[in-house]
């Protein structure tokens, strides 16, 4: 007999560049000609050809059982036209899951963005929007040869949801 899915609620904290350091850095604006300096955003890219792209998502929800890293470089993920997203981050590690005990999600405005560390798990962008646009910075091929994820709902029975 199958077991009900437990449903796991995640607070989401509004970003801040504090909250934010374990999973990697939030980026926000700067007057132009400030020198480079350790509130810019510190890229891996050197594992491949760098893709910036622009993502069109559609109706996304909050709700999520998958999570994934790339432990070949940094992404870097932004939205458009000033929308507010959600996304849930665990901490770097090369292990084959993350620890679901240090699963955070998060708030993001859309005047900034946020650079994910090598090797951290993320689960989405997530909205509530009907379609936001994102751009993303990683390699070429992130997503055919740098792509783990970890599936909650095979391995654990478990879906979580961003309130």
């Amino acid at each position: 007999m199958n077991q009900p899915i437990v449903l796991k609620q995640l607070r989401a904290e509004w970003i801040s560049a504090e909250k934010f350091q374990p999973f990697g850095q939030l980026i926000t604006p700067t007057e132009d000609g400030k020198p480079y300096d350790e509130t810019d955003a510190r890229l891996n890219l050197q594992n491949g050809t760098p893709r910036f792209y622009i993502m069109r998502l559609h109706k996304r929800g909050r709700r999520f059982h998958k999570i994934t890293r790339h432990s070949l470089c940094t992404q870097c993920l932004g939205s458009l036209e000033g929308k507010d997203w959600f996304m849930a981050v665990a901490p770097p590690s090369e292990a084959s899951e993350p620890d679901i005990e240090k699963i955070a999600a998060f708030h993001i405005p859309g005047n900034c963005f946020i650079k994910l560390e090598v090797g951290t798990w993320h689960a989405g962008p997530y909205f509530d929007h009907e379609v936001v646009d994102f751009y993303n910075l990683e390699l070429s091929d992130t997503n055919e040869i740098d792509h783990f994820t970890y599936n909650f709902l095979d391995s654990n029975n478990l879906e979580f949801e961003i309130l």
